[in-house]
């Protein structure tokens, strides 16, 4: 128990470290995450046991640059690249006046959500619609004066309906695959929870529509500059790799921006660069979470939550709700939904195995509470990005986030109360 919890204290550190400074100072702007993700990187550098100080730091390293973490920084910049060369030659502002001239104020907060959710869907990566999305909503809460936390969090919440959903999401597929079920078997089971949690939010979002204040102006909709949205949207609907998409879409922005006069060509370059350079904290971040969770497992964090989780189960009910808890705490160590799963899923088929838990119940609960926690993790990569586009901190859009919270909730009245039926 004692080395289970010394191995889990990095983490500790850091929630108790942002957390308790926070509260203090009465202002979660004031400590920067970087400051708290650096001083439990060091401290869980400094109490790694059995292994000299240079291949702690190796361990670590290690970490930090794995091939996921290095994918998900090249997607970091690529966005950001993105975002500003948009922003720059009047991409964002003429999708928000198209939104405007599409949608009456009462619902830009549904529109915005059922957007996310079908964008998401079709692409599979709650990441890519991030990227693609929150510029325009962060464009929009300006121009409605709505808070743009709560924008970027509707967003941020759609973004994880496909992640339950999608037939092409990593999380759906790694969830499939473990449990040893047909993709569209796990589909009809997510969808009786996933469909009622995103309806609730839906209806939430429409009776919240109005305190959304009408646009003083709406400006005639420059078409040719939607044009960098509309393709990405489209390619990354029609399966394109999204790093593919965003470079295809920095490219429009630069032809459609000289063009039309909005942009010069070194104007074009110093908008990407100064996009690459705002996802430096994100960056650093996902670096710094990656090392320390590293270490975190190096040390049997993780298989010390498995063996504490699995050792009273003796119902199908407890079955159900272990496996629960088990991805949901892996997944706050490693901070990554795909991984938390792939990590629990064997232990998961046994545990459903053992007890009688249907397969296609269990692929369910291992996507939805993964997805669930990802989504409200302020050092997991959705919020970062977020937050990195829309020049917010991760923990300012956390109270806003409806969709996971809801789902969180109904996934687990489906273990309570046996829904569905046929599957439980």
């Amino acid at each position: 128990m004692k080395k289970g919890l010394f191995a889990l204290s990095p983490l500790m550190v850091f929630i108790a470290f942002y957390l308790v400074t926070s509260i203090i100072a009465g202002d979660f702007y004031k400590i920067p995450i970087t400051v708290a993700f650096m001083v439990s990187s060091i401290y869980a550098i400094a109490v790694f046991r059995g292994k000299p100080l240079k291949q702690r730091v190796n361990l670590f390293s290690r970490g930090a640059a794995t091939e996921q973490m290095m994918l998900m920084i090249w997607i970091f910049v690529l966005a950001g690249a993105f975002a500003h060369a948009a922003k720059a030659m009047g991409c964002i502002d003429a999708t928000v006046n198209l939104t405007f001239a599409l949608l009456p104020p009462k619902m830009i907060l549904t529109g915005m959500f059922l957007a996310a959710c079908f964008v998401s869907i079709s692409i599979g990566t709650s990441v890519g619609t991030i990227a693609a999305l929150v510029p325009i909503a962060v464009g929009a809460a300006i121009e409605t004066h709505t808070d743009p936390a709560l924008m970027t969090a509707i967003i941020v919440g759609g973004s994880f309906f496909g992640d339950n959903l999608s037939f092409i999401s990593d999380t759906t597929i790694m969830a499939t695959q473990t449990q040893g079920c047909r993709l569209s078997d796990k589909f009809r089971v997510n969808s009786f929870i996933v469909f009622p949690a995103a309806l609730l939010v839906a209806v939430c979002y429409l009776l919240m529509g109005d305190m959304v204040a009408p646009p003083e102006k709406i400006s005639q909709v420059e078409w040719v500059k939607v044009i960098p949205y509309l393709v990405v949207l489209i390619t990354a609907i029609l399966g394109m790799n999204v790093m593919a998409v965003l470079t295809l879409g920095i490219l429009l922005t630069g032809l459609i921006g000289i063009l039309t006069g909005s942009i010069d060509l070194y104007g074009w370059f110093g908008s990407m660069g100064a996009g690459i350079l705002s996802m430096g904290e994100l960056i650093i971040v996902t670096m710094m979470a990656g090392g320390m969770l590293e270490l975190i497992r190096q040390q049997g964090g993780i298989d010390f939550i498995i063996r504490l989780l699995t050792r009273h189960v003796s119902n199908k009910r407890g079955a159900e709700l272990s496996i629960a808890v088990l991805v949901s705490l892996v997944n706050v160590c490693t901070a990554n939904n795909t991984v938390a799963i792939l990590t629990v899923g064997d232990i998961s088929k046994q545990i459903g195995d053992r007890f009688g838990v249907d397969n296609r119940k269990c692929a369910s609960i291992l996507d939805t509470f993964s997805c669930t926690v990802q989504g409200m993790l302020p050092y997991g990569a959705q919020l970062l990005i977020a937050a990195g586009l829309a020049s917010l901190s991760p923990v300012s859009i956390i109270p806003y986030l409806y969709y996971p919270f809801v789902l969180g909730v109904v996934a687990l009245l489906s273990i309570l109360l046996r829904y569905p039926r046929r599957y439980s």
